[in-house]
């Protein structure tokens, strides 16, 4: 078996180099397709990281009606008691509440104390736990919050978050089915580089089948020489990926993520960066015995 290996191993560098030209058309293919899944990889996981950030910080504000009674106010804050949905809650009065309002919009702090009385309600801040248990039972929460007597509002992240998740499992599926055509692509490229190799090495099999050649002797060669191009292909993919990941995170990436709020970029994992490289080499051991297979 190792003698079969080596021999696969030797033949299949040594064709390489003679096919270098359409070998390194397959491999620029195998690598455009998996730079672009990669990419779509790193664009997904840094969502996903964006939507537990976002889910750690989710709040709920509950605006109180001016005419709140304290009894209201009472039975308002007990509904909004620390427990398995709300982590914590701050009340901010009329007055707070105004200041924030200048201090967030100070283009319009002139207008609001033109309308003599302050127009702003009184509040309560609330934090909301990112369990799904909490999430679960937080539609019940806001729809008792918004029936409770003295409440006038209530605003809440929910939405914001589950649009949030739908747009990353469409990014997700969009990458995953454009990245699955180019590879398929690929795969036929590579196939038909080694088909070419295996034609121009016909006379040579010819007689090693007639001699009783092992069929690893064979075969073999081809099926590493797609194996070889499959990872040299994802190798290069990688290395663009980082390349280009690193050139433009400080410039861009990290002002974008600052503004989103969210805390770093991240690229692949090394558990995502050893799939891909395992990828590319699956996809051309496929590529390998789809054309050693049409060879017999």
């Amino acid at each position: 078996m190792v003698r079969a290996l080596r021999y696969s191993l030797d033949e299949a560098l040594l064709s390489l180099w003679r096919g270098r030209r359409s070998g390194a058309l397959s491999t620029l293919t195998i690598a455009v397709a998996l730079f672009v899944l990669g990419a779509f990889l790193i664009v997904t996981r840094n969502l996903d990281a964006l939507a537990a950030e976002w889910g750690r910080a989710a709040e709920m504000s509950v605006y109180l009606a001016d005419a709140i009674t304290p009894a209201e106010r009472t039975a308002v804050e007990a509904m909004l008691a620390p427990g398995s949905v709300v982590e914590a809650r701050a009340y901010v009065s009329k007055a707070d509440g105004l200041a924030r309002f200048k201090q967030t919009f100070t283009d319009l702090a002139a207008s609001v104390d033109g309308l003599g009385d302050n127009p702003i309600p009184a509040s309560f801040d609330v934090r909301l736990r990112s369990t799904q248990e909490a999430q679960a039972a937080l539609d019940g929460l806001a729809a008792r919050l918004r029936q409770a007597p003295g409440v006038a509002d209530v605003r809440y992240d929910r939405q914001w978050l589950d649009r949030l998740a739908s747009s990353v499992r469409i990014v997700g599926a969009v990458g995953f089915g454009l990245g699955a055509l180019l590879t398929l692509a690929a795969a036929l490229t590579i196939a038909n580089v080694v088909r070419l190799a295996l034609f121009a090495r016909r006379d040579e099999i010819e007689i090693m089948e007639l001699v009783g050649a092992p069929g690893l002797f064979v075969r073999g060669p081809f099926i590493v020489e797609g194996v070889l191009q499959g990872g040299l292909g994802a190798l290069l993919a990688l290395l663009l990926l980082a390349a280009l990941f690193f050139a433009i995170r400080a410039p861009l990436l990290m002002p974008l993520a600052a503004a989103i709020n969210l805390s770093s970029i991240a690229f692949l994992s090394p558990p995502l960066g050893i799939g891909l490289v395992l990828g590319g080499m699956a996809v051309g051991c496929l590529g390998g015995l789809v054309a050693a297979a049409g060879r017999v």
